[in-house]
C-alpha cells in the first residue's frame, strides 16, 4: 500500500509541473499586431470596391515612414457592429483642446513591417475572429512635388483620426507647433526647408469598409476594416505566439486635385491635396 501511495504522489506532482508548465506556457503566448505597406495592393473606395483616381486629379503612392493607429478591435462575424467586437488596444485620448481627441504626444510610431502592439493571449476572449477594424491615426510619407520645372523630395503628415489633439510634430527637423484640436484630414507639408499645414475637405478622406451595410462606421472616423485570410481562432491553449499582419494598400493614396494636367504634384500652381487615406486593408496570420 505504501508503495502504490507512494506510485500515486509521485504521478500526481509530476501531473501537476506538467500542467503548471502548460499553464506558463499558455500564459506567456503573446499576440503580436505588425504593421505593413503595400504599393501594389488593390486600391479601394470606402464601400471596399476597387477605385480608379477620379477625374480632374492625379495621385501618386507615398513612401510611408511612420505610422500610427488609435484602436484595433477583432470582430467575429460580417454584422458585428463597431465596438461590439474585442477590443484589443485603445490609445490616450485628451480634453486639452476643448472636445475629446486623440492624444497625438502619446501615440505609438511605427514603420513598415515594425511591430505595433503585443499583448497576451490569454488577456484576448476566446472565440473565432473574422475581421479586424483599426482606427488609423497619423502617417508620415515621401513624396514628389514640382516647383518651377524642378522636381522635389517632399514629406507630408497626415492626421487621419476623428479628432486630434497636437502640441507639436516635426518634419525633417521642422517642428510646427499647433496646441489645438485638429479634425481628420489635417495635413503638415515640408520641402527643402519650407513648411506649410492645411486641411482637406471633410469627407475627403477616404476609408475602406466592406461591411458597410451590415456594420457601418462614423462619419469622420478613420476606422478601415478588413478581413483574415484565414479565421483567427483563439482557444486560451496557445502555446506559441500569433502574429497577426495588418497590410495597407498605399497604392495612389496621395491624391489632389489638378491644375495642369502633367500627373505631377505642383502646390504652387494651386494644386490642392484632397485625399490622403489609406486605400484597403487585409489581414493574415501565422
Amino acid at each position: 500500500m505504501k508503495r502504490i501511495a507512494l506510485f500515486l504522489s509521485v504521478t500526481f506532482l509530476s501531473l501537476s509541473c506538467s500542467n503548471e508548465k502548460n499553464d506558463e506556457v499558455a500564459a506567456s503566448s503573446n499576440l503580436i499586431v505588425k504593421i505593413k505597406f503595400d504599393k501594389n495592393q488593390e486600391r479601394l473606395d470606402n464601400l471596399g470596391n476597387p477605385a480608379t483616381v477620379a477625374a480632374g486629379n492625379a495621385a501618386q503612392t507615398p513612401t510611408i515612414n511612420a505610422f500610427s493607429a488609435h484602436y484595433i478591435e477583432l470582430a467575429p462575424t460580417a454584422t458585428t457592429l463597431l465596438g461590439d467586437g474585442e477590443i484589443i488596444y485603445e490609445g490616450e485620448e485628451t480634453t486639452k483642446g476643448g472636445a475629446k481627441a486623440i492624444d497625438f504626444s502619446k501615440a505609438t510610431l511605427v514603420q513598415d513591417n515594425e511591430t505595433f502592439l503585443e499583448i497576451p493571449l490569454s488577456e484576448i476572449k476566446k472565440g473565432t475572429y473574422k475581421w479586424v477594424r483599426i482606427s488609423a491615426s497619423y502617417q508620415n510619407g515621401s513624396i514628389k512635388l514640382l516647383n518651377e520645372g524642378t522636381e522635389y523630395d517632399a514629406t507630408i503628415a497626415g492626421f487621419i483620426g476623428y479628432n486630434n489633439y497636437i502640441e507639436s510634430f516635426e518634419l525633417n527637423g521642422k517642428t510646427i507647433e499647433v496646441n489645438d484640436n485638429k479634425l481628420q484630414g489635417f495635413w503638415g507639408f515640408e520641402a527643402e526647408g519650407y513648411t506649410l499645414t492645411g486641411q482637406a475637405p471633410e469627407g475627403a478622406v477616404t476609408v475602406p469598409n466592406p461591411l458597410f451595410e451590415t456594420s457601418p462606421i462614423p462619419q469622420g472616423s478613420c476606422v478601415l476594416t478588413g478581413d483574415f485570410s484565414e479565421e483567427l481562432e483563439i482557444t486560451g491553449n496557445e502555446t506559441e505566439d500569433i502574429v497577426v499582419t495588418l497590410s495597407f494598400s498605399v497604392n495612389n493614396s496621395f491624391e489632389w486635385k489638378e491644375v495642369n494636367m502633367d500627373g505631377k504634384y505642383e502646390p504652387t500652381a494651386g494644386e490642392e491635396l484632397t485625399d490622403m487615406g489609406l486605400r484597403g486593408l487585409k489581414v493574415s496570420s501565422n
